[in-house]
């Protein structure tokens, strides 16, 4: 905790203290953006309120002390790559920066205004160079209830409570906010049949996830340690891991995800940092009777502060809804604390063998579902596998998505004696499939 965390701060971008924005002056998280249709080079921003801070103008703008104006020179290229590779003392470094250019009574202000871009004519890409994916399974109540429709006689299998599982995804195919794509094809097994078919997924679903960007990473053969491992991490941003279950439950054993997962990935497009997070911290909780942790995966700041309290939730926009000008409506609402498995042990664990994790990588959280059934993070779990579809308020139904449909995930935290800071949203739509 330090100074940037202080709940009374304000800003001059007045935007920024509206109540319930996502980006007051104690978030400041990061992206990459230009001007929509200019044909500008793409390069790093920070959100304030309903603007961005052009970190390229602003380094060149003499409002930033030498470690922060370096930082924001990592920052200003195309990827916040080379950001993410300095390290946790860089990040500090420029919120600390910006933090104090952007608060009210600034004395910088006169010379950082004129980097601010409204937020609504920026368009964005993805926040880094995603070298490779990998895609988690953090979440005890999904991989019980997920569990219970795939394998009925052993929903949550031996290994869980161990280790954290992962499978590793696809970074080609993942997009930022605003991303659309054609419904999949893939072979699927009708129930009674014995022969494939090869056919456009008629089960596409939809997966509640946090995204984990890596900061400095690790050397081949080394190892990253619990300890140390969140010094490892960037920031946090939405992702939705797209899910054709009927193509996933025919190809998935016995080497897990392939075609039913690697079409489509949607994250939003800024990352939040872990120091943004800290006053949200929690306890990592364990179930009564769960086996001791190996000594890997275990360490005092992980059992103290490894969760995390962030607010998620799931919202549908289908065709109708658009054509009507009618809002998207609320599937679901979770959160991060429920999680069995931290961001450090995710970390430590992936590198245990010598796994060598690069600036950039991204790793998902799983499908983070709660306790509760509408607390689940997939329509997998709230329609109990499409047996009971869900009724919409203008009328529809839905048991898995239909063409047209947008999913828009968002986050939030927010509690007494910390500022309210979110995540954004990350909105993806589907598309008919293509011949």
């Amino acid at each position: 905790m330090n100074e940037t965390h202080d709940p009374s701060l304000r800003s001059w971008v007045q935007s920024a203290n509206a109540p319930g924005q996502d980006f007051p002056v104690q978030n400041l998280p990061f992206g990459v953006f230009r001007r929509a249709g200019s044909g500008e080079s793409f390069r790093g921003g920070a959100a304030i309120g309903e603007c961005i801070v052009d970190l390229a103008a602003a380094a060149q703008a003499g409002v930033l002390d030498a470690s922060a104006r370096e930082a924001a020179q990592l920052a200003a290229r195309p990827g916040l790559n080379d950001l993410m590779a300095a390290g946790p003392a860089a990040c500090s470094a420029l919120r600390l920066g910006l933090s104090r250019a952007l608060r009210a009574g600034s004395r910088q202000r006169a010379a950082l205004e004129p980097t601010l871009v409204p937020r609504a004519q920026a368009e964005h890409a993805l926040p880094a160079c995603i070298g490779d994916y990998t895609d988690f399974y953090s979440s005890i109540h999904h991989a019980t209830a997920v569990g219970r429709l795939f394998r009925p006689d052993q929903p949550l299998l031996p290994n869980y409570r161990w280790l954290p599982v992962g499978y590793h995804g696809r970074s080609s195919s993942i997009g930022v906010s605003g991303q659309q794509f054609a419904r999949p094809l893939g072979q699927r097994l009708a129930a009674g049949a014995h022969v494939p078919t090869l056919d456009c997924s008629r089960r596409l679903d939809y997966e509640l996830e946090l995204g984990v960007f890596v900061g400095p990473g690790n050397a081949p053969g080394t190892r990253i340690g619990i300890d140390a491992a969140e010094s490892h991490v960037f920031g946090l941003c939405l992702l939705n891991d797209w899910s054709a279950r009927d193509l996933q439950a025919w190809e998935y054993q016995p080497l897990g995800p392939f075609l039913g997962k690697n079409f489509a990935t949607t994250i939003s497009p800024w990352v939040v940092t872990l120091e943004a997070l800290e006053p949200y911290r929690l306890p990592l909780a364990r179930e009564a009777g769960a086996p001791d942790l190996l000594s890997y995966l275990d360490g005092a700041r992980m059992r103290s502060a490894g969760a995390i309290d962030i607010e998620l939730e799931a919202w549908i926009e289908t065709a109708s809804m658009r054509a009507a000008g009618t809002p998207a409506s609320r599937l679901a609402r979770s959160n991060f604390r429920h999680a069995y498995w931290s961001i450090a042990q995710m970390v430590a664990h992936h590198s245990i063998n010598g796994c060598n994790l690069r600036p950039g990588d991204l790793l998902g959280t799983g499908t983070q579902s709660g306790p509760e059934p509408q607390e689940a993070g997939s329509l997998l779990e709230l329609t109990h596998g499409g047996r009971d579809p869900l009724r919409l308020p203008n009328g529809e139904q839905r048991s898995f998505l239909e063409d047209g449909d947008a999913i828009i995930l968002r986050g939030h935290c927010e509690r007494a004696g910390a500022a309210r800071i979110g995540l954004g949203e990350a909105c993806g739509r589907v598309l008919p499939a293509t011949a």
